[in-house]
């Protein structure tokens, strides 16, 4: 029978820490002794040595009081009535009574409301005001000081209070905000899956159908389906792995696994391999660019603009059931235009032609123009979806660009200098 393991012993405290906590306390303890000899100190009570011994005694009990304000507070209470109680100038326990109250607005920022502030305040209210009858003098006087007393100890809760308020909804931000990115995350996640397979599964589904209706009558355009097929297949393995690899962490940091793939994000420079592999599918594409060819655009605008276009002819690929469509592509100076247009259906001579409103319910059942809406939004482009009035589909994104930087203006020649 094996031997039960004994449990581990407990770590020994650390004496470092433990130290400077007993010196604390010590310091501490020693206050109300302090605080009553400093209200009669001196051998003519000098008003400014009791002062100084007073700011000493309040300021034994500081560390502590960060620490452990309810214990500080007692400590305080006790120091205060004591000397009190020997009738000193008042002005000698305006500093304790407010430390009292800064106590009190600690409690209030840290504790429990009712079970340790509402209690805690009570009690210092009650031992000031006992204070207040040996160092007043007139009933006057006493409930001008009581009234004082009172005000200021509410003024400390309140703010104590405003403080634990403050931190709780800065915390509630920051939970909000951790839990927004997450589900922008997510989002952006579920876009580029949907972007990255949606395309090529309608193909491969589209060429598998051809493949079989034609293998037993021609060969050769089944091979060219399985071909077809092959190549989407890799295309969307590696867009996978690309994906993938850009969502995990760095691998390098992972044993047994090696880098992950850091291709580029695709963009519209890849729209010839894209219509391509439409072409493939049965749907010819024509490409209109517009607008300067040469301007550089953004990575997230690039990257939006493919996938708006990828999704758009996938929906026709699998919807629309034309031939053809078009995609144009225009660079304005401030906004690029991504339109991608198809007829619809062909109808036959002396045929009703066929309703919009079906294919578009049909493609509008999936994430796809959710996620083209999605992207166009976080750009802040506007963006649109529907039926033509002449029949068929189209689909605009207008994605806004940066303005591009003027060159800077030449200094003006200084005098005796000649111009260039």
């Amino acid at each position: 029978m094996p031997a039960t393991p004994s449990p581990s012993p407990p770590a020994p405290a650390d004496p470092g820490r433990r130290v400077p906590t007993l010196l604390l306390w010590c310091a501490a303890v020693v206050h109300p002794f302090v605080l009553f000899a400093g209200v009669q100190a001196g051998p003519l009570r000098s008003t400014e040595l009791r002062l100084f011994l007073t700011l000493v005694a309040v300021g034994l009990l500081l560390p502590l009081a960060r620490r452990r304000p309810e214990a500080a507070l007692g400590l305080l209470l006790v120091g205060l009535f004591a000397a009190s109680t020997t009738r000193p100038y008042a002005g000698l326990t305006y500093l304790p009574v407010l430390t009292a109250d800064a106590c009190v607005g600690l409690l209030a920022a840290r504790r429990p409301l009712l079970r340790v502030t509402l209690p805690a305040a009570a009690v210092t209210l009650t031992v000031q005001i006992g204070s207040a009858l040996y160092t007043t003098s007139g009933q006057d006087v006493f409930v001008t000081t009581v009234v004082a007393l009172a005000l200021a100890l509410l003024t400390a809760g309140l703010l104590g209070h405003a403080s634990r308020e403050r931190r709780a909804h800065a915390a509630e931000l920051r939970a909000r905000t951790a839990a927004e990115a997450v589900t922008a995350e997510r989002l952006r996640i579920a876009r580029e899956l949907h972007d990255v397979i949606a395309h090529s599964i309608g193909v491969i589904a589209i060429q598998a159908g051809v493949g079989r209706r034609v293998i037993d009558t021609q060969p050769a355009e089944a091979r060219n389906a399985l071909a077809t097929i092959e190549t989407t297949s890799r295309e969307t393995l590696a867009g996978l792995r690309r994906t993938l690899g850009a969502l995990r962490a760095s691998a390098k940091d992972v044993p047994g696994h090696g880098a992950a793939p850091r291709d580029p994000a695709p963009g519209l420079a890849d729209l010839e391999r894209l219509t391509a592999s439409t072409a493939a599918a049965g749907v010819r594409v024509e490409v209109r660019r517009l607008g300067d060819p040469d301007r550089s655009l953004p990575p997230e605008a690039d990257l939006a603009a493919y996938r708006i276009v990828q999704e758009s002819l996938t929906n026709v690929v699998r919807h629309a059931g034309t031939p053809t469509c078009r995609v144009t592509v225009e660079r304005g100076e401030d906004a690029l235009l991504v339109e991608i247009t198809d007829a619809g259906r062909p109808t036959k001579p002396g045929t009703a032609p066929a309703s919009p409103a079906s294919a578009t319910s049909t493609a509008s059942t999936g994430y796809g123009i959710v996620g083209m809406r999605e992207r166009t939004a976080l750009l802040g482009g506007r963006f649109s979806a529907g039926p033509r009035p002449g029949g068929g589909f189209h689909v605009t994104a207008v994605l806004p660009l940066p303005l591009p930087s003027l060159p800077a203006a030449p200094e003006p020649a200084r005098e005796g200098t000649p111009a260039p």
